[in-house]
């Protein structure tokens, strides 16, 4: 995992970049990157998708938050 890349891509999902932040956390595998690569598609609508990256992301769930602001802000923390 490479956290800085990641807290990048946070904070380009958190500026409303979607594309930039989609772009680097495909890049990256770990249980974290599957776990920003899930709301990235929340974000999008795209439910399968979403549903798709959470299995992969080591017991994080659709809905386990309401808020994907919140959400954000919690993978920011967990990679700081």
């Amino acid at each position: 995992m490479d956290k800085v890349a990641l807290l990048k891509a946070v904070q380009a999902a958190q500026a409303g970049s979607w594309s930039d932040s989609h772009q680097i956390a495909q890049d990256y595998s770990d249980a974290t990157a599957n776990w920003l690569h899930a709301v990235l598609h929340k974000i999008e609508g795209d439910e399968w998708n979403s549903k798709y990256w959470y299995a992969r992301s080591a017991g994080h769930d659709y809905y386990d938050f309401d808020n994907v602001t919140e959400e954000l802000n919690a993978i920011h923390e967990s990679l700081l």
